[in-house]
This record gives structure tokens, C-alpha cells and sequence, in this order.
């Protein structure tokens, strides 16, 4: 699994999540409830939730160590389990809009409100 960056150029970069580290500012999540909700259900799994950012920036070295975001509110999307961003690990948060957004491995962070 990687990470994929559309840019608005539309240039398409994959970047491995154990070796990068991704900050982006001014997200809002997106999510293809239709498609997710069959995910729910038994179907196979298929790209449907993304995140729409204003800026991005792609660490390959100096990361935010993980106890930096020890104390953030952790972003989930497993459309297996629920077919909605999860927030706080309960509040739906398809469409909710960010400042910050940092990745650490496979784990989404807000880091600013």
C-alpha cells in the first residue's frame, strides 16, 4: 500500500508510507459513501476516500518523531469496519474540514484543529 498525491498539475506521485512523511494543510475528507457502504457490506475493496488539501509536504527525511503526535486526535478509514472517516474513534467526519494533517506509517494525525 502507498500513498497516492494527485496535484492539481495532475501528476501523480506514490510515496511509501514507512519512508515518507506527509503534512497537509487545509484538508477536508472525502468519502464515496455509495461505494464504501458496499465495502461495508462484503464487496471488494476499492479506492473510495481520499483527502482534498490546499498544500502538502512529502518529508523523505527529519520526520515528526510519533511521540510528536502522541497527544493529536487520530483520523481512521477502513470502509471494512465503518463507511465513514472516523474522528476521535466515533464521530463521522466525512466532509469535516482541518488545518493540519500529518502522517506518521499508515496513521493519520490532526495535528491542528
Amino acid at each position: 500500500m502507498k500513498w497516492k498525491i494527485q496535484y492539481p498539475s495532475g501528476e501523480v506521485e506514490y510515496v511509501s508510507p514507512t519512508s515518507t512523511q506527509l503534512v497537509m494543510k487545509g484538508c477536508t475528507l472525502k468519502n464515496n459513501k455509495k461505494t464504501a457502504q458496499k465495502i461495508f457490506d462484503g464487496e471488494h475493496k476499492t479506492v473510495c476516500a481520499w483527502i482534498l488539501c490546499d498544500s502538502i509536504d512529502v518529508k523523505f527525511d527529519g520526520f515528526d518523531p510519533y511521540d510528536t503526535y502522541s497527544m493529536c486526535v487520530r483520523l481512521k478509514y477502513n470502509p471494512r469496519e465503518n463507511p465513514n472517516w472516523i474522528y476521535n474513534d466515533s464521530v463521522n467526519a466525512d466532509n469535516l474540514s482541518f488545518i493540519e494533517i500529518g502522517t506518521v506509517d499508515y496513521k493519520l494525525f490532526v495535528t491542528k484543529f
